[in-house]
């Protein structure tokens, strides 16, 4: 199931507590995971656990995480079909997603990051 929640919800630290200041998913996506206002996020959720998230800001992905591929592969898909996402710097452990759902990889040259955006005129299903 994908829920749609910001941080100004009750229950959101009861499912994304645990994914602040975590070395396991800095280590994974070498990315820190704040919990900012003014986010979006939707996470994918199992047995009322957090399998994947991401965040958006403003129509831009600012975090990414997942414990397997399907799970943020539906994630980006329903992003995609909600929002007008603009050009991001994300993560580059999920590059192979990122394609297959809809995004084109625009620059590469950072270390742990690749910039993306929506390819035009995609919705893929």
């Amino acid at each position: 199931m994908i829920l749609k929640i910001t941080n100004q919800e009750e229950n959101f630290y009861s499912y994304m507590g645990k994914f602040f200041g975590s070395r396991l998913v800095e280590k994974q996506t070498n990315d820190r995971i704040y919990d900012d206002d003014n986010k979006q996020w939707y996470l994918y959720v199992e047995d009322e656990k957090v399998k994947a998230f991401v965040s958006i800001n403003k129509n831009i992905i600012k975090n990414i995480y997942t414990m397997k591929d399907e799970y943020l592969e539906e994630i980006l898909r329903v992003i995609l079909q909600e929002n007008e996402i603009t050009t991001s710097i994300v993560t580059n452990c999920y590059t192979e997603i990122y394609q297959k759902t809809g995004f084109k990889i625009i620059k590469q040259d950072y270390k742990n990051f690749v910039m993306i955006c929506k390819e035009k005129g995609e919705n893929k299903k």
